[in-house]
């Protein structure tokens, strides 16, 4: 080998040597990198979890914060006296609220009761079961929405199909979340957040299955907010017994202005509240439907026993049609204008349309509501069994007897007129001013079709089951109208025939003689 190999092969070998060395070096700093690196991300990771782990925390201290409070006294209890005394103090308590609860039932409800049921309801039913009862019932959204790639690669194309399914049998399901619980007497208030996708009316649609779920007779869905509702369960029905009506004020002088008409007692709700209707306004005019036996006569007595006093003060002028001669003729002496045939009927009602058309001309430019006076009393019509006159009789009396009840009602509201009807059959064909009856009611009925003819399109989707009511329950229905945003459930006051004769005999003033149609043609009666 010749120098200038030599030097060649040197000149390589330190070459070399160079870059073994220059990587070296640069191992080592991207080692130390990655160390760094990877040291960061452990930090990184850690922070994230600490982060979230103190967020949850926060969320349950704010969501939960009695639960939290109360495991807090436990546990300081525990510590500072010991666990002995706490046993002790926590069976004094429960003997305490025990009694308690059996002396004053209504009063433990109300200040205790129903804080402790909605907390065990929320950890020990609603928490645990709710979500399974909203997926079984199809209130759940699965996150199905992958985003697709156009692709001219036949393989990609194969291999995005498999990633796709495999993604989507991977995804995840939203579920409503559970807000809070809210328990009364007999319902439990159950509310959730919605999650993208869904909307209030999709709760509407299955309440019955959520009924069932919860093994309750009634589910009802209230809208809170736009992303809100409250699932509300019954647990306890508080119109399984008769209501009774108020009784017959007693035979003293009164003036009657001591009752609200716009807000008169007919019964109770389906939360243990009074129901009221009102006599005057834009809500008076009232459309009752129900089968034979469902109750309307209670529907009908009730609020007059609750104004009675109004009545005999001359406050209240009640007008009837009776077509059957049997139900308002029990009570005939309560009524100032009363009529059994399509022509008394016609009588009645042109009375009525004779006072509209004074008061018009008294009342027009000087105010925009007539006030109640003795002078000018509120004119409630009661037409029983409407149908009888506005369907089953001859075309010509039917149509003047519905041209007659379509002017009451679209203009009586602001002069002191108010229409209750009560029929059978609620078909438009009966009556055909159903629409112009701003309050109906729905009791018992034979067919789930006819309680959209009463109160509307959606009712029985948001809990209007008046085809379910038991023949046993003359009185419960349905209420829905204006001022009232869910359907109600209530039941009508029951009044026997004896407080109808002491209602009639209170108002006569112990029996004075009323003068009716039938006794004087073309004459108005006066109470």
């Amino acid at each position: 080998m010749n120098t200038q190999e030599i030097m060649t092969t040197l000149a390589v070998g330190g070459g070399l040597a160079v870059v073994l060395w220059v990587l070296a070096k640069v191992g080592r700093v991207l080692a130390s990198a990655f160390e760094a690196l990877a040291a960061l991300a452990v930090l990184g990771v850690a922070l994230w979890g600490l982060l979230r782990a103190v967020g949850w925390i926060v969320r349950q201290l704010v969501g939960h914060w009695r639960t939290c409070l109360a495991l807090l006294g436990l546990w300081a209890w525990c510590t500072v006296l010991g666990w002995v005394s706490l046993v002790v103090t926590v069976g004094v308590l429960a003997v305490v609220l025990l009694a308690w609860w059996r002396l004053d039932e209504v009063g433990y409800d109300l200040w205790c009761g129903r804080w402790l049921r909605a907390w065990w309801l929320r950890w020990a039913l609603y928490g645990r079961k709710l979500a399974g009862w909203l997926h079984a019932c199809g209130l759940t959204v699965r996150d199905d929405a992958i985003p697709v790639d156009v692709t001219v690669n036949l393989v990609s194309r194969r291999r995005k199909r498999e990633a796709v399914a495999k993604a989507r049998q991977a995804s995840g399901v939203a579920v409503p979340k559970l807000l809070s619980v809210r328990s009364g007497p007999s319902w439990d208030e159950v509310r959730v957040r919605l999650v993208p996708g869904q909307k209030p009316e999709d709760f509407d649609e299955v309440a019955r299955e959520l009924a069932v779920a919860r093994k309750v007779q009634r589910c009802q869905v209230r809208e809170l907010e736009p992303d809100v509702v409250s699932i509300d369960f019954m647990r306890r029905d508080l119109l399984d017994t008769a209501v009774t009506c108020l009784p017959v004020p007693e035979m003293v002088s009164v003036d009657g202005s001591g009752v609200d008409l716009r807000a008169v007692y007919a019964g109770s709700t389906e939360y243990g509240t009074p129901w009221t209707l009102p006599l005057v306004g834009g809500e008076a005019h009232t459309l009752v439907a129900g089968a034979s036996g469902s109750g309307k006569g209670s529907v009908l007595w009730a609020p007059l026993v609750s104004a009675a006093a109004p009545i005999r003060a001359g406050l209240v002028r009640v007008s009837g049609i009776d077509p059957k001669a049997v139900e308002l003729a029990y009570g005939r002496g309560i009524f100032a204008r009363y009529g059994v045939s399509g022509k008394e009927a016609l009588e009645v009602l042109d009375a009525l349309i004779e006072e509209l058309e004074n008061r018009k001309r008294v009342f027009a430019g000087n105010t925009r509501q007539v006030p109640v006076s003795t002078e000018y009393p509120v004119e409630l019509l009661e037409f029983d069994e409407i149908g009888a006159l506005t369907r089953y009789t001859d075309r010509k009396t039917r149509d003047a007897i519905v041209e007659r009840v379509a002017i009451l009602t679209t203009q009586g509201r602001a002069l002191g007129f108010a229409v209750r009807g009560y029929v059978q059959e609620p078909t438009k064909e009966t009556v055909p001013v159903r629409e112009l009856f701003t309050r109906r009611i729905c009791l018992r009925v034979t067919a789930k079709s006819q309680v959209p003819m009463v109160l509307g399109d959606g009712a029985y989707e948001r809990g209007a089951w008046a085809n379910r009511i038991p023949e046993s329950a003359a009185g419960v229905g349905y209420v829905w109208g204006e001022g009232i945003r869910e359907p109600l459930r209530v039941r009508a006051g029951w009044v026997p025939d004896q407080t109808i004769k002491h209602l009639e005999h209170y108002v006569t003033n112990g029996g004075a003689s009323v003068t009716h149609l039938s006794d004087r043609r073309g004459e108005r009666g006066t109470a």
